[in-house]
C-alpha cells in the first residue's frame, strides 16, 4: 500500500490573461501576471464544494517547501523563482529556474511528482508566464518597460544560448527558425502518410478550426474568436503564407500576456490543508526523451523518436493505452505535432481542451502549464484519464504524463529522466556542383508581400548522402523549383549547385 504522503496530487491551477487590448496603460510585467496566477491557483485549491462553507478562502502558500518557474522570454529575471517565494511568504529551500523550452512545465510538474513520491516534499508550485503583447505596447510607444515600473534587476529582454537550439549546420542553412523548421517535418510526415499538399493543408485548416472552438471555451484565451477550416487555410489578407504549407492561422501566437500556476502536494498533505476530494488530480507521473539537436542529422523529417517513445514509455507505466484517455492535450505550435501524436496512438490529431497556440495563445515555454490547467478543470468535470504533452526545440525534447480522476496502485509510476533517442545520422555533403538530388523535404518562406522569398531545402544524393542548403534570398527561379505550388515536393528530382552560402536549384522533375 501507497502512503498517502507519497501520491502526488494537483490540488489548485489558475490562470490569467492581460492587456488583450496591446494599450500601454494596462501594461503590466510578466512576474505581476505570474502572481496574480499563483494567488488563483491558491485560491482554486479550496474552492468551497456546497453554499455557505467554511474554510480559509485561499491555501496558505506559507507552507510552499518548492517553487519552480518556467523560462520567461519577454523579460528578464534573475532568480525568479526566489522572487515569487518572497512575494507569496514562502520560506522555500527548493528554488528552481528553467532554461528555454516548451517541454519545461510538463518536467517540472514530473520532478515535483517524483520529489513528494520520495518524500522530499509536500508542497509544490510551478508557475511562469509571458507579456509579450505589453512588451511591444511600450516598445512601439518609446517607453523603456523598466521606466514603466517593470523589474530592473536585471530587466530587458533576456538572453540564452541558442546553441542550445541550433547546430552550426543549421545555422549555415538558415533552416534555424521555427516557422521554417517545423513546415519540412510536415511536408515529409504528409507524404509517408500518403496525402496530397491539399489534403495534409486541409487537416491542418480542420485541426486549428477545432482548436479554436476550444479557445472559445478558454477564459484565458487569447484569441477566442471560433473560426472555420476555410477561414484558416485560405491564404490572403490577413492570413499570409509564411512558410509552405502553414498560413499565418496555424501558427503560434507568441505575442501574448498570460501565466499560469499549478500546486502539488502529497495527498496527505492536501487532506490536511481542507482541499476537497473533489478538488483532487492524481499525478501518475510518465516520461522524458530528447533528439539531437541538429535536425539535419536526424534519421527522418517524418517521425519523431523521442516523441514516440515518451507516449509509448507513458502509457505502459501507467498500464493503459490510447483508448482509455479521456483527454490528450498536445503541444501544439504546429500542426505537425499533434498530427505525430495522432499518427503514433492511432487516433485523430488531438484538438484536446486548451486551445492551441494559435487560438488559446503560445505564451511560448509556459503554452503546457496552461494546458494542466485545462486538463485538471476536465478530470474535476468527470473524465477519467488525461494525457499532456510538451515539446521543446524542433521536436528535440519530449515530455508526456498521465493525469487521473483516481489514483493509481502503484502511486507515482513517472521516469523524470530522459533518455536519449537520438538515431544515427546520414552521411552528409555540403555543397554540390551541378548534381542532380532527390528532395526529402522542403519549404518556401513567403515575404509578406505574399510571394515567394526563400526556398529551404534536404535532399539525398544518389548515393544516399543528405545535402542541406537555402536558396538566395529573392532567388524566385530556384525557390519556385521547391514550392508546393508545383504539386508535390517530396521526392521532385531537382539539380543543386552551391554558390557561396546558397544554392541554386533547378527543377528536373
Amino acid at each position: 500500500m501507497v502512503s498517502d504522503e507519497r501520491r502526488p496530487v494537483l490540488v489548485g491551477v489558475g490562470q490569467v490573461r492581460g492587456n488583450r487590448g496591446r494599450t500601454v496603460g494596462d501594461a503590466r510585467e510578466p512576474l505581476a501576471l505570474i502572481i496574480d496566477a499563483v494567488r488563483a491557483a491558491a485560491a482554486d485549491a479550496l474552492v468551497a464544494g456546497a453554499p455557505g462553507a467554511a474554510g480559509p478562502a485561499a491555501l496558505d502558500l506559507h507552507t510552499l517547501d518548492s517553487v519552480s518557474t518556467v523560462h520567461v522570454a519577454s523579460w528578464a529575471y534573475a532568480d525568479l523563482a526566489a522572487r515569487i517565494a518572497a512575494a507569496v511568504g514562502a520560506t522555500s529551500a527548493h528554488l528552481v529556474d528553467t532554461t528555454v523550452g516548451g517541454q519545461r512545465p510538463a518536467e517540472l510538474l514530473e520532478e515535483a511528482a517524483a520529489r513528494i513520491a520520495a518524500g522530499e516534499s509536500r508542497c509544490a508550485l510551478i508557475a511562469g508566464g509571458e507579456a509579450q503583447a505589453s512588451a511591444q505596447a511600450l516598445y512601439r510607444a518609446g517607453i523603456d518597460p523598466a521606466a514603466h515600473g517593470w523589474s530592473a534587476t536585471p530587466g530587458g529582454p533576456p538572453r540564452f544560448d541558442t546553441d542550445d537550439l541550433r547546430s552550426p549546420a543549421m545555422r549555415a542553412t538558415g533552416i534555424i527558425l521555427p516557422t521554417r523548421v517545423y513546415p519540412l517535418f510536415e511536408n515529409a510526415l504528409r507524404h509517408a502518410q500518403g496525402e496530397t499538399p491539399e489534403q495534409g493543408a486541409r487537416a491542418s485548416a480542420q485541426l486549428y478550426a477545432a482548436f479554436s472552438q476550444v479557445a472559445a471555451a478558454n477564459p484565458a484565451a487569447w484569441n477566442p474568436e471560433p473560426r472555420t477550416a476555410d477561414e484558416i487555410g485560405t491564404v490572403g489578407p490577413g492570413n499570409r503564407m509564411v512558410c509552405e504549407p502553414y498560413p499565418l492561422a496555424v501558427n503560434a501566437m507568441p505575442h501574448v500576456d498570460q501565466a499560469a500556476a499549478v500546486l502539488v502536494m502529497s495527498l496527505a498533505a492536501a487532506r490536511e490543508a481542507g482541499v476537497r476530494e473533489e478538488r483532487i488530480v492524481h499525478v501518475w507521473g510518465g516520461a522524458a526523451a530528447h533528439d539531437a539537436v541538429d535536425v539535419l542529422t536526424r534519421p527522418t523529417f517524418a517521425a519523431s523518436a523521442a516523441l514516440s517513445d515518451v507516449l509509448d514509455r507513458t502509457l505502459a507505466a501507467a498500464g493503459i493505452g490510447a483508448a482509455d484517455l479521456d483527454v490528450i492535450d498536445v503541444y501544439s505550435c504546429f500542426p505537425v505535432v499533434p498530427k505525430l501524436v495522432g499518427a503514433h496512438l492511432g487516433i485523430a490529431p488531438p484538438a484536446g481542451v486548451t486551445g492551441g497556440h494559435s487560438a488559446f495563445g503560445g505564451p511560448l515555454s509556459s503554452y503546457t502549464l496552461h494546458a494542466l490547467v485545462a486538463v485538471t478543470g476536465a478530470l474535476r468535470a468527470g473524465a477519467r484519464h488525461a494525457l499532456v504533452h510538451g515539446n521543446g526545440g524542433y521536436l528535440t525534447h519530449q515530455h508526456a504524463l498521465v493525469l487521473a480522476r483516481e489514483p493509481h496502485p502503484d502511486g507515482y509510476i513517472g521516469d523524470p529522466e530522459p533518455r536519449d533517442t537520438a538515431g544515427p545520422a546520414p552521411a552528409a555533403v555540403d555543397a554540390l556542383d551541378g548534381e542532380d538530388v532527390t528532395v526529402e523535404t522542403a519549404t518556401v518562406e513567403h515575404g509578406r508581400d505574399g510571394a515567394p522569398a526563400q526556398g529551404f531545402v534536404v535532399a539525398r544524393t544518389a548515393d544516399g548522402a543528405r545535402f542541406a542548403a537555402s536558396t538566395a534570398p529573392g532567388d524566385v527561379a530556384s525557390a519556385g523549383a521547391l514550392s508546393l505550388d508545383r504539386g508535390e515536393t517530396v521526392g521532385r528530382v531537382v539539380r543543386a549547385t552551391t554558390t557561396g552560402e546558397h544554392a541554386v536549384v533547378e527543377l528536373l522533375r
